[in-house]
């Protein structure tokens, strides 16, 4: 059994160290940050200061495999997730009425839930595990080296103390200081691919009124405009989180940080306005996020690893605009395949690294190519796509094949020209295009003079 080391303590760090306490291994995890999730979650995720993980207060769906990694792996994680307050939702609800079952159909499930619920609950469970030690308030500030062509990684430093490790896990998220070591000690650099994303977002919190309704209805939680998109992400407890989304170089961004700009503003969406309508309790500000990017970081290049001992995951490893939400999903698989593999990663890592490249790059580079295309498409007021691209999207929602193939990408089960590019799938666009001959693609959200003069007024 190895002894382990993992460099922070977010969704990613707790699972793997979990899993790899779970699986017999010594487990050290350091986290710079005191504070933990806890009992109280509206405080903890309403009045906790993070200004090293923005994503924290945004909002999120995780997606099937989150749920099926924590089922397999840590059941009663999940047991508690759904304890306090997070709920399951199939893709296939929609209709009231599931389909005839085929396989993989069970899995095609959103968490609805805010991120500090899942950070909660893994948090407890690594309190109870016996194999895993969490040292809270204890900054890594160096990696420990033995020379070798490439050098390995024997442990970490923190201050002058240094803590032996057979594997060292980097798990310090986005702005993980880990490559500028490596580059320091004189390794070859990680390989590090990165794509600017011009998108902003900008959501607020609400909770449901007690005594009040509770459900909007048969909405759609998504509308769009030719600049803007707006959506709702239903979440624990009576709570759920409207947000726009668009350029970071459109003029009315700032104003739109006004409450009373934003949900006038949301209003104007039928599937914000119908969650809104439902007269909710206001639970934060207007909450901010850009300034990000889609970023790739590989500890191999073409001769090899660039250093033995030491792997990536979660944000460390791949970092993606939340748009697809992608992150915890991608963190958890990654975590669950080191946890499986972890005498024979740290013995030689290649096998982590062309796993990653193979189960996980694919995703990356699908979030790049989607962002790419809202962003291009929010900056210039695209129109709409053509009329079967958009009746793909809109038959989805009447037809349960199309909606399986929407949830089969959606949940990282398969890319979407797989998906989407069967006969079947073909057959039923066809056809709901001939049952609709005036179908034509718009915007539901509204023009833009009607937003500007919205923003203005």
């Amino acid at each position: 059994m190895a002894r382990v080391a993992v460099i922070g303590g977010g969704i990613s760090g707790l699972g793997t160290a979990l899993m790899l306490g779970r699986r017999g291994h010594r487990v050290t995890l350091f986290e710079r940050d005191t504070r933990q999730a806890g009992e109280d979650l509206d405080r903890d995720f309403f009045h906790w200061d993070r200004p090293r993980t923005p994503q924290a207060v945004q909002p999120h769906s995780f997606l099937a495999p989150v749920r099926t990694v924590l089922r397999a792996e840590t059941p009663d994680v999940y047991a508690d997730l759904l304890a306090r307050g997070a709920r399951e939702y199939h893709d296939f609800d929609w209709f009231g009425e599931h389909p005839p079952y085929r396989a993989g159909d069970e899995e095609l499930v959103t968490l609805r839930t805010r991120r500090i619920v899942l950070e909660a609950a893994l948090t407890a469970a690594v309190r109870r595990e016996p194999g895993v030690e969490v040292r809270r308030g204890c900054r890594v500030s160096a990696l420990v080296f033995e020379a070798g062509r490439p050098a390995r990684v024997t442990g970490v430093r923190v201050g002058t103390q240094s803590h032996p490790a057979d594997l060292v896990v980097d798990a310090a998220g986005r702005r993980s200081p880990v490559p500028a070591w490596l580059a320091a000690a004189g390794c070859r650099p990680p390989v590090v691919e990165s794509h600017r994303t011009g998108i902003a977002y900008l959501c607020r919190w609400y909770r449901l009124r007690a005594g009040g309704p509770r459900d909007p209805g048969r909405v759609k939680t998504g509308s769009a405009a030719p600049y803007a998109l707006a959506g709702v992400f239903p979440s624990d407890n009576d709570v759920f989180a409207v947000h726009l989304v668009l350029s970071t170089d459109d003029p009315t961004r700032g104003a739109l940080t006004d409450p009373a700009v934003f949900e006038a503003a949301a209003r104007r969406f039928p599937a914000t306005a119908a969650w809104l309508g439902l007269a909710p309790e206001p639970r934060s500000a207007v909450l901010a996020m850009a300034g990000l990017d889609n970023r790739w970081t590989a500890f191999a290049d073409d001769e090899g690893p660039v250093v033995t001992g030491l792997v990536n995951a979660g944000d460390s490893l791949v970092h993606t605009n939340p748009t697809l939400g992608h992150g915890v999903a991608l963190g958890l698989r990654a975590a669950q395949h080191l946890a499986t593999h972890a005498d024979r990663i740290a013995e030689d890592p290649v096998g982590y690294h062309d796993w990653t490249t193979r189960a996980i790059r694919p995703w990356f580079d699908a979030q790049v190519t989607a962002d790419r295309a809202n962003e291009q498409r929010l900056a210039e007021s695209s129109p709409p796509p053509d009329r079967r691209a958009a009746a793909l999207a809109a038959c989805a929602f009447d037809d349960p094949v199309v909606m399986r193939a929407r949830a089969q990408v959606r949940h990282l089960v398969r890319p979407a020209d797989d998906a989407y590019g069967t006969d079947e799938v073909d057959r039923h666009v066809t056809a709901w295009l001939a049952a609709h001959p005036d179908f034509s693609p718009r915007y539901d959200g509204p023009t833009r003079d009607q937003w500007d003069a919205l923003v203005a007024g």
